[in-house]
């Protein structure tokens, strides 16, 4: 796939890419209507034989099971209709006789009628494996003091050099650094919320923040998000704006692909409809060039290596919507890069973070995943989303191995907390269950024997709700400590339902202290 050149200024340009990307998306699926099956009256297997046949055009097949009758009736269905060529009136659907594409009516009411059939009244909760143990595991709660507004921090995120941690927010738009004794002050005024920061440094020690601005929070088609340069050194420096226009930036990584000896950044567009992967070069007069990677909208993260070790860094991509999965990148070593896809997940999972690390410890590699975003068309607690353990086999071949139910889940860190020699990892679900069980917002997956997990429900959800993490050793002590952002309003999915936590602390450090 060779690159697509854009410009830092050619906004138009970008969202016209997107709204082609969407109408290609909207053709294939509202391909011509296809007559040919016979209904044989069999509800599911009339059924089963047209979902297959429509409704993994564009995305892997979702089982009926995964969504309840009223859900599947009343909004992820009528959310699909449209891409199918079928119109929605109330909760009644019909085809406009003008529209000669997608699928026909008759074939349509057929896959309403096996969803209708199949799909159960109530998902039931999935078991856990290991119950959880609610005590501190060897952390201790350290925190700053209240603030007057309620917090809605979209970052919290700590510099490997000098452990300052820095804090971005919706309120004021503003990015803060925060010391050692937590005293606060603001380096940069910022278009949006940052909700990402890329900590580098360079030949002369200057320690730089590339920071992703999203625009938008909610997911939505309205590509205002911008990447900025913060020096972190010298915060009189204004930040320079180096790509905006983006549609919902939420992370850059920098690397050097095309080995001239500069890093290049790579920009995640989650977007929503629209979005893509985008690659911004600085060219000699320090303006940046924007290049298209991919169009494919939904990028919730990325990681750079060089994973086929032939001396360029390739990129992997997880896709968090829509087309859900887990994507290579690889380098063509001409300025391009090829796709090849590693797993794809059904768009109810919500994927939302992925890690790897050789957690087995055979010298490949593993996958740890999260999924839960549960704010779209289905927000009902889901069984299947949690923390996922998936075995290098060989050649980034993954295959499950190992699940934890943890509705909601957000991001996994993985890191050896206990300096045991083997990996723990720490998890967040931002829409966990806060009625019945808001112990699982947090959670510390402690390894005491290979694949063994003991998990702690460290006793935090009082004093937030957290929507994003980092670890990093703040007291330069050896060992990570987590710090956890707090967004303390808004985005609820269960109704007759208050928060008791705490909102007016913007984030809290769990200091380590555990011992092996």
């Amino acid at each position: 796939m060779k690159l697509k050149q854009t410009f830092l200024f050619t906004s138009f340009i970008l969202s016209g890419v997107a709204l082609l990307s969407l109408s290609t998306v909207l053709d294939s699926c509202k391909s011509k209507t296809n007559t040919s099956y016979k209904l044989t009256g069999d509800t599911i297997a009339d059924g089963k034989h047209l979902v297959q046949l429509h409704c993994t055009k564009c995305h892997s097949l979702v089982p009926v099971n995964t969504l309840t009758k009223n859900v599947w009736r009343m909004h992820t269905l009528p959310a699909m209709s449209k891409y199918l060529g079928i119109s929605t009136y109330g909760p009644d659907f019909y085809k406009d006789p003008k529209d000669t594409g997608g699928i026909s009516i008759v074939h349509w009411q057929a896959i309403v009628d096996y969803y209708n059939k199949l799909a159960p009244d109530t998902l039931m909760p999935a078991k856990r494996p290991v119950a959880l143990v609610k005590d501190w595991a060897g952390f201790s709660l350290k925190k700053p003091d209240r603030v007057n507004d309620v917090c809605f921090t979209t970052m919290a995120a700590a510099s490997p050099v000098t452990g300052k941690i820095y804090t971005g927010d919706v309120v004021s738009g503003k990015l803060t650094e925060w010391d050692k004794q937590f005293t606060a002050k603001t380096i940069a005024e910022l278009s949006s919320p940052a909700v990402n920061a890329d900590f580098v440094k360079d030949a002369q020690g200057v320690e730089t923040a590339i920071i992703s601005c999203i625009g938008r929070i909610d997911p939505v088609d309205y590509p205002n998000g911008r990447v900025f340069s913060v020096n972190l050194t010298d915060s009189k420096q204004q930040p320079q704006q180096i790509a905006l226009d983006l549609p919902r930036p939420v992370q850059t990584i920098s690397a050097d692909f095309d080995k001239d000896g500069k890093n290049e950044t790579v920009v995640c567009g989650q977007g929503h409809l629209k979005g893509g992967v985008y690659l911004l070069k600085q060219a000699a007069d320090k303006s940046y060039k924007q290049f298209t990677i991919s169009e494919r909208p939904g990028a919730v993260q990325a990681i750079s290596q060089d994973f086929n070790k032939d001396g360029y860094p390739d990129i992997m991509v997880l896709f968090g919507s829509g087309d859900e999965g887990l994507t290579l990148f690889l380098n063509d070593k001409k300025g391009g890069f090829k796709s090849k896809d590693l797993l794809r997940f059904p768009p109810v999972y919500g994927s939302t973070s992925f890690q790897l690390t050789d957690i087995d410890h055979d010298g490949n590699p593993d996958l740890i995943y999260t999924c839960g975003y549960n704010f779209r068309d289905s927000r009902i607690l889901k069984p299947y989303h949690g923390l996922y353990i998936f075995k290098n086999t060989g050649d980034f071949n993954f295959k499950q191995s190992w699940f934890y139910p943890i509705n909601g889940a957000t991001k996994a860190i993985a890191a050896d907390f206990d300096n045991d020699g083997d990996i723990d990892i720490a998890t967040i679900a931002f829409f966990a269950d806060m009625k019945s069980n808001p112990a699982e917002e947090f959670i510390y997956f402690e390894q005491e024997k290979a694949m063994q997990f003991k998990p702690h429900a460290v006793p935090v959800s009082q004093y937030g709700r957290w929507m994003t993490m980092d670890v990093s050793d703040l007291n330069k002590d050896g060992k990570p400590d987590i710090i956890l952002g707090n967004y303390a309003s808004g985005f609820l999915l269960q109704p007759n339902f208050s928060p008791s936590w705490d909102e007016h602390l913007p984030f809290i450090v769990l200091e380590n202290h555990t011992k092996k």
